[in-house]
């Protein structure tokens, strides 16, 4: 995990393998309300296998002739995995979705129904996951050791590290369009998206992303494959843009940031604030997760802020899961800690030579965020473990916006993707 550096559990991992197929990865969510089964809003419940959230959900409304801010969805699932979740359509009949499942590459929909309310971000209470760990080198004894880590994760927490997919896997580069945008850069931040190549990417990739370096646009965008959707998008704009003025400038790569769908261009200043916690959230560890320090914004499990409290009385009410230690997902509004707490937020800021008000973003305010505190553990539970003849089976669910591989990486000791 990006920018994570500390374990909560000390005994040595188990090592294996993770997602060597679809099928060893299974997440299904956990609503925080059920379709009523009438109203005017269309819910299907979707099986995808190797697809991410934004994807099925542009190639639905696509199929269906229909505007993406018209398509809803409660938050966002593994790509390499089989996950189960509920999207929603506004304003549709059931009866104007017939054939629509062929159409869909690796999507089953399994119930269509209906509702009085949309189905928006956030709106679920959290996620289940089965995981398969495989090639460890005692299976027996490895399922044991992850059944004590599990329960030992059961009573302290997890450290609640943004995983792998907030940044990207071969290319974790969210993040960076987010700095350039603190920095109010937005060819920067264009530039860091589009172009730029990564080491880990397939070559063909990498050829696209040096034409456009080199200022290439056509090229690169016919160099690009389909799965480069949302760099096509981008430069579809760019190059209009070029055509239409002598110059590129900040008005038209602000164009082309907003060519994006709204959750992706938004992600940016969030994953930027996801790497900065993540370092927070190391440093503050050390000091002991579920303790109180003196200077700690304590918050519950609705992400409030709790004002006013006793010390005696704050530790049990952390102890049982209640309220919770926090760590700065850094904005324009956001408050720092207070002593040594706040002295490790500040000297993360002074590291990226940032302020707070940087995260207005100014040129794109849009885009910009006011921060706020995050719990810097999460709550576990329903957990199991099964030794399997193709490896360790392990079962749990965890809150919405939580990770997984925050879980496995205690439970393997490696870093998992």
């Amino acid at each position: 995990m990006l920018n994570a550096e500390t374990y909560i559990t000390s005994q040595t991992g188990i090592g294996g393998r993770i997602r060597v197929k679809y099928e060893d990865f299974h997440v299904d969510e956990i609503p925080e309300t059920l379709p009523s089964g009438t109203g005017p809003n269309t819910w299907l419940f979707i099986e995808k296998i190797g697809r991410n959230t934004l994807d099925v959900v542009l190639d639905v409304a696509r199929e269906l002739h229909l505007n993406r801010k018209r398509m809803g969805f409660a938050g966002m699932k593994d790509k390499t995995a089989i996950t189960r979740q509920w999207i929603c359509i506004s304003n549709i009949e059931p009866d104007k979705l017939s054939n629509l499942e062929e159409k869909l590459y690796n999507v089953k929909i399994l119930k269509i129904t209906q509702n009085e309310k949309k189905l928006r971000i956030g709106q679920l209470v959290g996620n289940k996951f089965r995981i398969l760990i495989r090639d460890t080198s005692d299976p027996e004894n490895d399922t044991d050791k992850a059944k004590e880590i599990l329960t030992q994760l059961t009573e302290l927490g997890v450290l609640n590290y943004y995983g792998w997919q907030r940044f990207g896997k071969n290319r974790p580069n969210t993040h960076m369009v987010g700095k350039c945008l603190t920095k109010n850069d937005l060819k920067g931040a264009v530039n860091s998206y589009i172009g730029n190549p990564y080491p880990g990417e397939a070559n063909y990739i990498k050829t696209a992303r040096e034409l456009y370096d080199m200022g290439h646009y056509k090229e690169a965008y016919d160099n690009m494959p389909a799965g480069m959707r949302y760099e096509k998008m981008m430069l579809r704009t760019l190059m209009k843009e070029k055509k239409n003025n002598e110059e590129l400038t900040d008005e038209s790569y602000k164009k082309v940031l907003l060519s994006l769908p709204k959750p992706l261009s938004r992600m940016f200043i969030h994953a930027y604030q996801s790497f900065l916690f993540n370092k927070a959230v190391s440093e503050r560890s050390k000091l002991g997760v579920n303790k109180y320090v003196e200077g700690d914004i304590i918050i519950d499990n609705e992400e409030h802020l709790v004002h006013e409290f006793q010390e005696n009385q704050i530790q049990e009410k952390i102890m049982n899961f209640e309220v919770h230690p926090s760590a700065p997902l850094f904005g324009s509004k956001m408050p720092l800690a207070g002593g040594v707490v706040g002295a490790m937020e500040q000297k993360i800021l002074d590291h990226e030579n940032l302020e707070l008000e940087d995260f207005k973003v100014t040129k794109m305010p849009k885009l910009g965020s006011h921060g706020l505190r995050r719990a810097i553990r999460f709550k576990i539970w329903d957990i199991e473990v099964k030794h399997t003849d193709d490896g360790i089976l392990v079962e749990f669910s965890i809150p919405k916006g939580c990770y997984a591989t925050a879980v496995l990486r205690e439970i393997m000791k490696v870093t998992v993707y």
